[in-house]
């Protein structure tokens, strides 16, 4: 890469984490090497990548996916690498695998949901109590007039009926539209038309913070807008009686979904057949729908929870999201897929106390918990003694994905919660991958905020402009081969699927992430790579420069966006979150501290104060959004964040 130096990593060199041996042996990934004579994990990832064709057989078998005819073979690349037809000849319904391999003897009374409300109201859903609850609910949307290739929106809080929902329209071979709790009436809109969804699943609202926040106005704001959607059913969440209905439309859940017997038996399709699009913001334009079908998501979540985080049967896992997120289909799924059991919580991780999150891994014996460093740094300036009033020797790992991390955080959550001696599982991909380009795992050593390496299958190599491989320095994420679970396109938008992955460099994947592997192979994800920051020819990434900042006892978290200048072609400008008032004094010391750690020709342009950030509500925060809001251009598509009132705070800033 024409203007890369050597990277000089702000994450720590030492060595903080060594595997157990003793995990190893017992793990997922040492079982699957042994059964195929397979000496290592670099023998493995070398496999993987150069047979596909055995690779990702063996996975199907290891995960012990169901069809009801057999595919002709794992995948035909003759389109490839934009578009591979896998396990073509198939047919099948994933729900066979979620939850019909286990309906007999033993697992059908296993565990497979626990659910939380923020009050502590709690429900716990067997593996055949879950399956009869999507059966009724198939019944249900039968009678409304959903069936095979039928889109329908999931406008919900993560409720157990989420998760009902979202298999119901799986089994009854239709698309799942899963969308953000927290969406305005335009967002739901605009996924909702875009989709030709015929039915809206929603509540009437859900509890955060103590306070009622109302679901169904705004989905009726956004029905007002979309005339696709004939039919929606309400969940009673909150309640209460003041609920809009419109008549005609409008059915409630308890009434529609009533308890008594139930379908079984899925619709069956074929195994290339979509089950889910899911939406993802643009930087211009209308929202991305990743396209995801039975053979492909299902798969690769639970490969990459069964290989990487060595998920087992009986295991707990709780990741902290939303179902509009990619990985609250990835945590149904891969659970599901492995029999384990998944963790809903409905309410805000630090409420009625900043232990509430530590109470939960107690109380529901989570054994691979799931956050993200935003929510860490959030937590840490409250000291260790919220962690200290509960059990969690239960966890046998935390997973961690949405942001990068700083070294602090990772450090305090490695020691306070993990006692020194289990990983912190980092975790990188995103919504078109289904999952992990990169993760942690329970086999390599690691250092403060690195990442093992690529997960099995996923070809992954950092590269410079013409597309060489790159080691010590930034470079662009790649994948050189395809993989099961990547998006089939974009829905009604194969141009722009091509555009966005496949045009910079022929046949190869381009991620949009910087990344860099250092001289021990570990890996950094280092930030989408539109947002790196070049000053005077050298550039950095903004996770960089936020590394730096969010060290600062006085700032809770940052945002680094380089603007126009003419002299030195971008200047640095950092937006901060204080913990407290903001002075003068902070302002010059974060500014020296960059200089500091980074160099003199880094010293930001400004150092502005707001009370929040712009951020999604998978905790993103969106620099592209902040960097026009500073110059005062069009930000694009901002239907995904969180706080929208965010954006003015960006502009008075300025």
């Amino acid at each position: 890469m024409k203007d890369t130096a050597p990277i000089d990593f702000p994450f720590g060199q030492e060595t903080a984490w060594n595997p157990n041996p003793e995990w190893i042996s017992e793990s997922n990934l040492r079982r699957f090497m042994d059964r195929h004579g397979i000496p290592d994990l670099d023998a493995l990832q070398k496999r993987s990548v150069t047979d596909l064709e055995w690779f990702w057989s063996a996975v199907l078998e290891d995960l012990g996916i169901r069809f009801r005819k057999e595919p002709d073979r794992a995948v035909d690349l003759t389109n490839a690498p934009e578009f591979p037809v896998w396990c073509p000849g198939g047919r099948m319904n994933i729900l066979d695998s979620l939850l019909g391999q286990w309906l007999s003897g033993e697992p059908a009374g296993r565990c497979a949901l626990r659910f939380e409300s923020e009050s502590g109201r709690t429900t716990v859903l067997s593996y055949g109590e879950l399956a009869t609850e999507v059966g009724r609910c198939m019944d249900a949307l039968s009678s409304l007039g959903v069936g095979r290739g039928h889109a329908v929106g999931l406008f919900m809080p993560m409720i157990p009926e989420i998760v009902i929902a979202f298999l119901a329209v799986i089994g009854l071979g239709g698309i799942v539209l899963p969308l953000f709790s927290g969406y305005g009436p335009e967002a739901v809109s605009t996924r909702l038309r875009d989709a030709g969804a015929t039915t809206l699943v929603t509540a009437d609202g859900f509890v955060r913070r103590g306070r009622s926040v109302r679901m169904k106005p705004v989905a009726d704001e956004a029905l007002a807008t979309t005339p696709t959607v004939e039919r929606v059913l309400v969940v009673r969440n909150l309640d209460a009686d003041e609920t809009p209905m419109t008549s005609g439309r409008d059915t409630w859940w308890h009434e529609q979904v009533p308890p008594g017997d139930a379908s079984t038996g899925y619709t069956e399709v074929a195994a290339e057949d979509v089950l889910m699009v899911i939406y993802t913001s643009g930087t211009t334009g209308r929202p991305k729908g990743a396209v995801h079908t039975h053979c492909g998501f299902p798969v690769k979540a639970a490969q990459d929870m069964s290989h990487a985080m060595d998920v087992k049967p009986g295991d707990v896992v709780w990741w902290m999201s939303d179902m509009g997120w990619m990985m609250g289909p990835w945590l149904v799924f891969g659970t599901l897929a492995l029999g384990a059991t998944m963790v809903l919580y409905d309410g805000a991780p630090d409420t009625p106390g900043v232990d509430r999150t530590w109470q939960l891994v107690e109380t529901h014996g989570v054994t691979h918990l799931g956050l993200s460093p935003v929510l860490v740094r959030a937590l840490r300036p409250h000291g260790d003694d919220p962690v200290r009033r509960h059990d969690v020797s239960c966890l046998r790992a935390v997973a961690s994905t949405g942001s990068p991390w700083d070294p602090d955080s990772w450090t305090w959550l490695f020691r306070t919660v993990l006692e020194g001696r289990k990983p912190i599982l980092n975790y990188s991909g995103g919504t078109e991958i289904s999952g992990g380009i990169v993760c942690g795992n329970f086999f390599r050593p690691l250092k403060p905020c690195s990442f093992s390496g690529p997960v099995p299958g996923m070809d992954a190599d950092v590269v410079d402009d013409s597309g060489l491989s790159l080691r010590g320095q930034v470079g662009e994420l790649v994948l050189r081969q395809p993989w099961i679970g990547m998006t089939r396109g974009f829905w009604k938008d194969r141009e722009r699927y091509l555009e966005t992955y496949w045009n910079r460099f022929p046949g190869i994947w381009l991620h949009g992430d910087f990344a860099a592997i250092d001289d021990d192979g570990l890996w950094y994800i280092l930030g989408r790579s539109d947002d790196t920051i070049k000053i005077a020819g050298k550039r950095v990434g903004p996770a960089e420069v936020e590394s730096v900042l969010n060290a600062h006892a006085g700032i809770q978290e940052s945002a680094a966006v380089g603007v126009p200048d003419p002299l030195k072609g971008e200047v640095l400008v950092v937006f901060c979150v204080p913990r407290s008032d903001p002075t003068e004094r902070l302002r010059t010391e974060l500014s020296d501290l960059v200089v500091e750690r980074l160099g003199r020709p880094m010293r930001p342009h400004a150092v502005l104060f707001v009370d929040a950030l712009p951020r999604t509500r998978n905790a993103k925060i969106m620099r592209r959004v902040i960097r026009a809001a500073h110059l005062g251009q069009d930000p694009g598509d901002v239907t995904s964040l969180e706080d929208p009132d965010t954006l003015d705070a960006v502009r008075r800033a300025r």
